[in-house]
């Protein structure tokens, strides 16, 4: 299985400061399911771009891990109608070719958080092969009830003003992060996956 990872999951996963959560349990499953962690020339070009080269440097070490695919998509046909009638910029064009990789049947899945990039894929018809990162552990969970180690980890949804933001977890975002606990309480009525480790706090995304 052949699985495309959008760049900003790549930036979510690797990028050494951030308020991002962990993606730990993306990867868990990624790897239980022996999947090809797949990226896209273009993520490497956008990862590129970074002004600093200490960072470019220690992005490209760690993007070696993954599958870089070696061609790209024609860019033709119903997936350029789409584009040219969507995208507004350079970003968005760039988006599109990720797309069209999953709508050439190259690779299997898409994983990407971004808006317009699941709406084009409504819009051809791909949705049940373009996911966000919760939408896809779902998915993998249903079907593959036999790889869940319960005692080792537990995942659930939660509102954010379920989770225990006292929970040590979090304090080393309290010192990175001004203001931290302030964010997370205005989210207290959306939805975040939290992951347990024997009934301890050891993964939180949203």
């Amino acid at each position: 299985m052949k699985v495309l990872l959008d760049t900003n999951i790549i930036k979510h996963r690797e990028a050494s400061k951030g308020i991002n959560p962990d993606i730990g349990i993306l990867f868990y499953w990624l790897d239980k399911l022996n999947a090809t962690k797949c990226i896209h020339p273009i993520t490497i070009q956008e990862l590129n771009r970074n002004v600093d080269a200490g960072t470019v440097k220690s992005m490209g070490i760690k993007i070696a891990n993954y599958f870089t695919l070696k061609t790209q998509a024609p860019f033709v046909g119903e997936i350029k109608r789409i584009s040219d009638l969507i995208d507004k910029n350079d970003n968005d064009i760039n988006h599109s070719k990720i797309l069209g990789e999953v709508y050439a049947g190259r690779v299997d899945y898409l994983i990407s958080e971004d808006k317009k990039i699941h709406h084009k894929a409504g819009l051809l018809k791909i949705s049940e092969k373009v996911f966000k990162i919760d939408t896809f552990l779902e998915k993998v969970t249903a079907e593959n009830p036999n790889l869940i180690d319960y005692k080792v980890l537990a995942v659930k949804k939660q509102f954010f003003g379920e989770v225990n933001l006292s929970d040590s977890f979090f304090d080393s975002f309290r010192e990175d992060y001004l203001g931290f606990d302030k964010w997370f309480n205005k989210k207290s009525d959306e939805i975040a996956y939290v992951c347990y480790q024997n009934e301890i706090l050891s993964a939180f995304l949203f």
